[in-house]
This record gives structure tokens, sequence and C-alpha cells, in this order.
């Protein structure tokens, strides 16, 4: 049962555990806050009078903005888990005093009238920040996703627990009165606390490890810093005023609430009027609590699919217009016997639809500002609608308290707001489409699904409608936008808009005219239009075109006829969707056809080759498994990216040893896809990746244990996975004692990168236990563990290792992962006293790059020190080079390993040109031994020296990249030089693997220019 109802959830294991701890915070609190409310409302109304509730409102106005300062300071002095802490204990202090006064009062028979103001002002703080706090708790505790997905849990988990507080609201409120019911909200509290409390130690306290330390340190001096350079209010207040499209948001924000608290208003005194004995109207407001959650419960199955559908425009418009409906009936039967009932189900409806979906239709007012300043709005206009709400509703109301009008034309008042609030939201709905196109350039990204949530998916909307305006819009970014809404729409009736665009000059905008376009009731005439994409000069429009001709499974035969055509196309992925395209219209006799293309890619190799495989792999060919198999081998690292890519969609599970063998010289491109081919492969891969789990290469052996934390469930991880691992992890090795030998050996650099190596290897089994440690705990506690345990601050370091001392997820796992992170780099007694019997064992181990390194020692010690030149470098030499360069300096030996596998060894002789300025240069060079003179021209013909590098130094890194003429002449000079040289296509392929890469470039190109600009100088 709970499976079932876990998969149509789509909720993970992680979700599971993360729903037992909160969810009684949320139940908990849920029936504290609707019986505190419940119980205060009506001891207010009684025994103070609902006609000052106004009064009471405009107070709180007044007292708002001091709560949100005072709050403000306490979160910038606290660390985030304490402040929340010391939150939920000062509300359950304010009702535990409130509770004990009330409860004083009753038993000693006395009454103090002048109290319930307090009381009011204090309990009605507890139910705003109690809210708050849930919600910000569980989106400072839940990652993004796994907030979508959990969200509307929690949700039904608060309106339970309001359902249940009017229950018992109800019941208590007659049998023992309201104030046992505004006692028994700490109570529960308390029971929401514990969880609280062990949600907070467990999910948020390792999150904010850096930001508490922060917080230590941080002077009251940075402080003013900070608030010097925040923009002022007015800033906010200005924009807003220049605006029409905020003020109208604000506006809506505003009257909305005024229209929600001149029904409470009235629903409340009409209430009292009705139950004059306290328990009675106690129990009455716990009956319509209850009736009010249920709805809340009931929306919450459908308000997904109704946003979806309706959009945020259209859903906030709605919303208006059930606010008149609900006012309307209030006014029509306000002095009839359905009066009551009218209005107590117009608030219960108005307090669901305001608070459970108005306000989070309202966040995208705020998309439509730059990131830098939306909070800023938000909080700006959030704080004047809810002030200015309240006082709208409150003065009104104060119309009915002061005996000027009665309480039926107080209702027509409220119609009249409504239909102003049905009009500002008609209006505001054609504002949002014109500040849509108005942000395009600065947001262009995010816009489309922002316009999608908003307009909704309502075919027949003006909104949407009048996107076809912006078709012709000047604005590249624009008329994309308007293409890609009109897409999402997925109506046919935009066909002939869209065909008329053909001959757009932008290859982009055409590309957006394919998307947008839906051939479900095209004609032979306008597919034969489309196909003129077919020939597009551009191979991606091309391809797009096929992909839509495809959906034209009413015209098979016609979409057929010229899709076949495109298999002989002169581009790969065109021919790749040509394929799939046959494929989908089930052209059964194309398969041979297809069959001919596949070959084709498969066997040309490069570009092709990849295409091939996203073939294969699309289409599930089984049939080419073999053949993808042998692209392993292939010498280019896209195609063999590519081929692990696909025998993973294949499930080939005779690849994995393949494939595993194939990771400890990998780049990250490359063990990223061997890592989800692996995952992509189900349980058949089960037994042979459980078969690596007690591997002697570190490398391997994380691959195979990432893979199997991702297929195991929770139970098989603990009793299948977590002894291996914790046995690999502590298995006592040698390797850290190869960096002494060498040294005592004299061997420096080698030393260097034996330790180095040694490192890496730690890193690897310490990366293996992270990834099954993330299937038993939050996998963003422990990345920021994870990050914490490398801080650069002890402190940070220290607090990290006590977390995980405390046995996160799994204790044995975290025990023998806080160990492996406590052993230091000590040798052990055989580097002290036999070096040469270790280098002797090292030849015969596992990894690689420590038996090269092994090797390399004892054939340099048999040369006893002789000097032998040696014209060309072993890559061993290249790698010991490439650690002394700095550009590279803090890379890995296997990523200066694949360096070295690209590095050509050349050289050069005496007064040789390596460099003209003018001419194109497509490699990068490393000086290995000699000197090269840097010069350039002068205007008057002269050539001027700008420098000369020697040994370790790097040129002509920056043309190489591009393939563009040298700026500058190098040429060796004294000698003959031996350089390392790099071609640019693949050098561009490592600076994207490994941007660290790029950056040293950077930096050395810096470093010319600061050259050059001290030789201009000097000339000058």
């Amino acid at each position: 049962m709970q499976g079932s109802l876990t998969r149509w959830m789509g909720l993970r294991t992680e979700d599971i555990r993360k729903l037992w701890m909160m969810l009684p915070i949320f139940y908990f609190s849920g029936i504290a806050e609707s019986l505190n409310y419940t119980a205060f409302m009506a001891l207010f109304n009684q025994r103070f009078g609902v006609q000052y509730l106004p009064y009471i409102y405009i107070a709180e106005a007044a007292i708002m903005p001091l709560e949100g300062w005072l709050l403000a300071k306490l979160a910038n002095r606290l660390p985030k888990a304490k402040l929340m802490t010391t939150l939920y204990l000062l509300m359950i202090g304010l009702l535990v005093l409130n509770g004990a006064v009330l409860l004083g009062f009753k038993l000693g028979g006395i009454d103090f009238r002048f109290y319930y103001p307090i009381m009011f002002i204090s309990s009605n703080f507890v139910v705003r920040q109690l809210t708050l706090l849930l919600w910000s708790t569980a989106f400072d505790l839940c990652p993004t996703q796994q907030a979508k997905r959990l969200m509307p849990v929690f949700i039904a988990s608060t309106t339970t627990g309001g359902i249940t507080a009017g229950l018992l609201a109800h019941q208590i409120g007659k049998l023992l009165g309201t104030e046992a019911v505004y006692a028994l909200a700490p109570v529960l509290m308390v029971f929401g606390f514990i969880f609280f409390r062990k949600a907070l130690a467990r999910y948020l306290v390792p999150l904010t490890l850096k930001e508490d330390l922060r917080l230590k340190s941080q002077s009251g001096t940075v402080q003013a810093e900070e608030e010097e350079q925040q923009l002022p209010a007015g800033y906010y207040a200005k924009q807003m005023l220049h605006s029409p499209f905020l003020l109208c948001a604000v506006a809506l924000m505003t009257l909305m609430p005024a229209v929600y608290f001149m029904i409470e208003y009235q629903y409340f005194t009409a209430a009292e009027a009705k139950f004059p004995l306290e328990g009675d109207l106690t129990s009455f407001y716990g009956l319509i609590t209850a009736i009010q959650f249920t709805f809340c419960l009931l929306l919450q199955t459908v308000s997904t699919r109704l946003m979806n559908w309706l959009g945020a425009s259209n859903m906030l418009l709605a919303i208006t217009v059930v606010f008149f409906g609900g006012f309307g009936l209030t006014a029509l039967f306000m002095n009839q016997s359905l009066g009551l009932v009218l209005v107590s189900g117009s608030y219960a409806v108005f307090y669901i639809l305001l608070y459970y979906i108005a306000e989070p239709c309202y966040q995208l007012f705020f998309k439509m500002m730059p990131i830098s300043k939306r909070d800023g709005y938000r909080y700006f206009a959030q704080g004047v609608a809810a002030s200015g709400g309240i006082l709208i509703g409150s003065l009104l109301s104060l119309l009915h308290s002061f005996g000027l009008i009665q309480l039926s034309l107080l209702a027509w008042l409220g119609v009249g707001l409504a239909v102003v609030l049905v009009i500002v939201a008609w209006y505001g709905r054609h504002l949002y489409i014109r500040e849509l196109v108005k942000s395009v350039q600065s947001l262009h990204a995010d816009l489309s699904d922002i316009a999608e949530s908003f307009i909704g998916g309502i075919r027949s909307s003006k909104a949407l409608s009048a996107m076809l305006g912006y078709l012709k819009h000047p604005n590249d970014y624009v008329r994309e936008l308007a293409l890609e809404v009109i897409g999402k729409a997925k109506d046919s009736a935009f066909l002939p808009h869209l065909i008329g665009m053909i001959g757009e000059e932008s290859s982009r905008i055409r590309i957006a005219v394919l998307r947008a376009m839906n051939l479900q009731s095209a004609t032979i005439q306008d597919l034969v239009q489309v196909a003129s994409f077919l020939e597009d000069e551009d191979p991606e429009v091309r391809a797009e075109s096929v992909k839509l001709i495809s959906k034209a499974t009413h015209l098979k035969s016609q979409s057929h006829f010229f899709i076949r055509v495109k298999l002989l196309d002169n581009h790969p992925r065109v021919v790749h969707e040509g394929v799939k395209a046959l494929y989908s219209l089930e052209s059964e006799e194309s398969y041979q056809a297809c069959d001919e293309a596949i070959i084709k890619m498969l066997d040309n190799g490069g570009e092709w080759a990849v295409y091939g495989c996203h073939t294969v792999a699309d289409l599930k060919l089984d049939t080419y498994s073999a053949w993808v198999l042998s692209l392993l081998d292939d010498h280019r690292p896209a195609v063999k990216v590519a081929a692990a890519a696909c025998l993973g969609k294949l499930s080939h599970i005779e690849a994995i040893p393949v494939l595993l063998n194939m990771v400890p010289l990998a780049d990250q491109e490359l063990r990223k896809a061997i890592l989800q081919a692996l995952v992509d492969m189900g349980d058949k891969a089960l037994p042979t990746l459980s078969g690596s789990l007690n591997h002697a290469n570190p490398f391997i052996w994380n691959a195979a244990v990432t893979a199997l934390a991702e297929l195991l469930d929770e139970n098989k991880l603990r009793t299948q996975l977590v002894d291996p691992c914790v046995n690999r992890m502590l298995a006592s090795t040698q390797e850290r004692a190869l960096s002494e030998a060498l040294l005592q050996l004299g061997m420096k650099g080698l030393a260097e990168l034996a330790n180095q190596r040694c490192a890496e290897l730690h890193n690897a089994l310490v990366g293996g236990a992270w990834a099954v440690m993330a299937k038993f705990a939050d996998e963003r506690v422990v990345a920021t563990l994870r990050e914490a345990t490398k801080d650069e601050n002890e402190e940070v370091r220290e607090n990290a290792l006590e977390v995980l001392a405390e046995g996160l997820g799994d204790r044995k796992l975290a025990f023998a992962l806080l160990e492996l992170l406590k052993q230091g780099t000590a040798s052990s007694d055989i580097a002290m006293t036999e070096p040469l019997r270790l280098l002797q064992e090292a030849v015969r181990w596992s990894d690689d790059w420590l038996k090269d390194i092994a090797v390399y020692a004892l054939s340099s010690l048999e040369r006893d020190g002789m000097r032998e030149e040696r014209k060309f470098l072993t890559m061993l030499d290249k790698v010991i080079f490439l650690k002394q360069v700095s550009l590279f300096a803090d890379l890995s030996v296997d990523e200066l390993g694949l360096i070295a596998g690209i590095a050509t060894e050349e050289v050069h002789e005496d007064l040789t040109y390596l460099l003209r300025r003018g001419q194109s240069n497509s490699a990068m060079y490393l000086i290995i031994e000699g000197n090269v003179e840097l010069s350039n021209e002068t205007g008057v013909g002269e050539t001027v020296t700008i420098g000369v590098l020697g040994p370790k130094q790097p040129f002509g890194e920056t043309t190489a990249l591009d393939g563009s003429p040298s700026s500058v002449t190098a040429q060796a000079i004294f000698d003959e030089v031996r350089v390392l040289a790099l071609q640019g296509e693949s050098l561009s392929r490592l600076v994207r693997l490994y941007p660290e890469i790029g950056i040293g470039l950077l930096h050395a190109s810096s470093a010319r220019v600061r050259l050059l600009e001290n030789m201009l100088l000097k000339m000058a």
C-alpha cells in the first residue's frame, strides 16, 4: 500500500525519511495554529467586542514594520538553526503565558477586559510567524525539486491538522470552555517542537556550518558596509510609481486582503450575534475551521492541474470572481436565515483561496524583475500590500463599528470593492504580456516558462492570441519568446501565421517557427510548404523540420516521402533525425535504407559516429551493440563518450568490464558517461558491479560503488553494500609510504608526484563512501559536509567531522568514513628503513601510475647516477615536467596524463621560427630546454624584442585555441630548443573539461600583455 502510494506521488527513499521526520511538525503545528486562532478570536469577540476588531487590525498594521525589523536584526545575529529554534520557543512561550493567564482568570473567577487586545496581538503574531516558519523550514530543509514533490504532502498534513483542530475546538469548547481550547495549543506545539529540533539537527545544522562561523566573526563595521550598499526603500517606491504593471500588481495584492478582512469582520460579527454564549461560539468556530480545511484538502488534489490549465493570471481572475460572487450572495441574504451560512462559507473559501492559491501566484509578478533586485521589489510590495489591505478592510469595517451603516450595506461595499478587484485582475493580465516583452532581453532564458505559468493552457485566451502581434517585432528575442509561448499551446490554428514566417533570415527564428508549429490538422499544401525547410542551409533547421514532419501522422505517406530523401543529407544530425522519424512513422519499407544510413554513420567515425551512437541508443537497436562496443577503442574522446552512453541505454552488460577498466584513465566527461551507462543498465548490471566491490583499483571501486548506490534501494544498500564498503575503506595499504621512500632516495620530483597520486587514490575511496552516504541522508547535507571536510578553516572541518561522529545516515559507514578522513600521511616503518624493498613491492601494485613511478625510480638507481641524455621523453617524464609548469600545477596525475598523451615532443634548431607574426597558429608550445625569443615589428618596420622565454614557459596559447594569426614572432635562439606541442583542437577540449587550465592560460596571456605594455612604455 505504502509502495503504491509513494510511486503514485513520485516520492523517493529520501523523501520518505524526511516525511517521517517533518510531517508531525506540520500536523501538530497545524492543530496548534488553528486552535490558537479559533480560541483567541472567540475570546476577543465575546469579552472585548467584535466591533473593536478593526482597531486591532489597524494597530497590527502599524506594528508589523517594527516586527519585521526586529526579526531581521535577530536573523543577522543568530545562526539559522538557533534562530528558528528561538522563534519556535518564543511562540510556545507566548501561548503558554497567555494560556496561564486565561486559566488563572477562569480558576480565580476574575477578568480584565483590556488584557484581550494584548492576547489578540500576541496570539496573531504566533499565527502569522508560525506559518512563515513552517514554510521556510520546508524550503530550507528540502532542495528545490524535493520541495516541489513534498509541498503537497506538507500542505495536506497542515490542513489535516486544521481539520483535527476544528473538531477538537467544536467538542472541547462546549465541554471545557474556550480557555481549555487555547491552553491545548502550546501543548501540541511542544509535540511539534520535538520533531522540529530533530529535523534541524539532522538537515539544517550541517548545511549552515560556514554560515554559523561567519556570524560569529562578523563585526559591526562589516554590517554597516553591507547596509550602505543596499538600495534605499525609496528606490522601489519610485520604480513602482513609474510602472503601471507593478502598480496593478500591488493593487491586486492590496485589494484581495482588504476584501478578505471585510468578509472576516462580517463573519465574526454575524457569528457573535447568533451565538451569545462563549462556548457555543467557540464550538461554531471550530466547526467552520474543520469545514474550511476539509475544503482546502480537497482543493489541493486539483490545484496543480487547475493552475496548469488556467495559468496564474486566469487563476487570480477566477479568485476575484469568486470573491465578487461570495460577497454578492452575502449581501443579498445577510438579513435572512441563510445569511450566517453564506457569510461563513464565503469566509472559509476566501481564506483558502487567498493564502493557499493567490499568494503563490503573486510570486510570478516579481519574476519580471532583475534577479539582483527581485527580493527588494517583492518585500517592498508585500509590505505595502499587507499594511494597505489590512487598513482598507479595517477602515471600511469601522463604518459598521461606528454604527454608521448596517452589516448588509457593508456587504454591498464589499461587492463594490470586489468589482474593482475583478477589473484590476482583468487589466493586469494585459499589462503582464506587455511587461513580459519589455523584459525579454534581460530574462529571455526563463520567460517562456514564466509566460506559460502565468497565461495557462486555455487556447482561447486573449493574452495568448495577443502574442501573435509580436511575431513581426523587430527584436529577435521578442519573436522567439512569442513563438515559444504559441508552441506550448499546441494549437494548429496558428499554423497559417507560422507558415508565413518561412522566409525569416535568422536561423534561430526559423528553428523557433518549426518548434511552434502543430501539423495535426495540416493539409498537403501546408506540408509541402513546411518541407521547404528540408533544404535550408542550416543543418539544425533541416533536422528540426524532419522532426516536425514526422509528427504529421495523418499524412504518413507524404511525410515518409519527404523524410526518406534526408537519409542522404551531408550532415549526420539530419540523418540521425531522419532515421528516427522513419522508425516513428513505422515506415517498414524504409528500414533497410535506415540500416544503411546507420552503418554509414558508424563507419565514417568522428561526428558521424557520435550521431550513429545516438541513433542506435534512441531506437534501442541491439543488433549494433558489438559495433558500438568497438568504438570504445576510438582515439576521439567524443566517440568514446557517445559509445559508452549508447551501451548503457542498450543495457549491454557485456560492456561493463570494458567500461570499468576505462575509468582510471578516463577524463571527467567520459567518467560521467561511463557511470551513467552503468546506472542505465539497471538491475542487469548488479551481479557484475557487485563483483567489483573488492577491486584493488580505487577508481574502479568508486565507479562500481557509486553505480550500485544508485541502483539499490535503501534496504539492499544496508545489507549488501555497507559492509563491503567499510571493509574496503579500512583495509591497510602501503601506498603512502612510497613518497617517503622516494624522498629518502633523493627523488623529490617523483616523491611529490607519488604523494599527489596517493591523495587521489584516497579521495577516490572517500568519494565512493560519500556516494553511498548520500543515499542514507539528505543529499544536500552530504554535499555540504563533503565540502566542509576540505574547508580551509579548521573549525569548519572539525564541526563537519563532529557531524559524522554523530552517526549521520548509516552509523557504521559514517564511522568508517570518519576514520578514513582522519588518516594522516604518516609513513610506515618500511618507508623509513627499507625504501628499496618498498620500490620493488610497488612494481606489483594495482595502480598504474604508482607502478610506473616505482619502475622509473628503480631504473634511475640502476643507472647509478650516470647522466643519460634522452632525446625523447617517456610518458612519465612528460607528466613530471607538466607538473612543474604553473599552468598545470593543480591538475591530478590522471589529468596530467591526459595532457601528456596529446603532447608531442619536438626539437627545433637554432634560429628556427616556431611562430610568425600574421600567420595562423594551431598549437601551443611548452619549452622543455632552450630559449625562445618573442619579437614584433614597429610601425616603421623595425623588429623589437618583447622578451626571451625559458624552460617551463608557454607561448602560442592565445592563438592555438581558434587558429587565428599570431600577433608575435617566436624564434629559437642561442641553441636548439626542445618543446612539447599541444594541438589547438585537443587543447580546446581540455579547457572545456578542466576550466582551471583555461584560467591558467588566461593568466599566461595577461602576463604576456603586461610584458608588451612594459616594452611599449620603454619605447615611448
